[in-house]
């Protein structure tokens, strides 16, 4: 198994930037890509960005291209999710994920969740 804890969200104004975090333990050496969902009140998980562990090939929802930037530090077994020009509508619940395989038989991690509040 892989266990995945999540760090640095918060509350911040609008416009404004965090940096979040995500620790991957255990059974690392399987993990094929990492990424960040999002879950808003009353909304389904969503998808945000996604990298692949080797190549640090990088994905990301239209929603947030060009404002968040997911990278990889494989020496910490950490992904980060830097987020810009932060929007109200940004304010979710962030969940890390980690994946061990491309396609539909990947086995998928998730992480307990770090609270993002925007205010306007």
């Amino acid at each position: 198994q892989v266990q995945l804890v999540e760090s640095g969200g918060g509350l911040v104004q609008a416009g404004g930037s965090l940096r979040l975090s995500c620790a991957a333990s255990g059974r690392t050496l399987g993990i094929y890509a990492m990424g960040w969902f999002r879950q808003a009140p009353g909304k389904e998980r969503e998808f945000v960005a996604r990298i692949t562990w080797s190549l640090g090939i990088t994905y990301y929802a239209d929603s947030v291209k060009g404002r968040f930037t997911i990278s990889r530090d494989n020496a910490k077994n950490t992904v980060y999710l830097q987020m810009n020009s932060l929007k109200p509508e940004d304010t979710a619940v962030y969940y890390c994920s980690s994946d061990s395989a491309p396609g539909p038989a990947s086995t998928r991690y998730w992480g307990q969740g770090t609270q993002v509040t925007v205010s306007s």
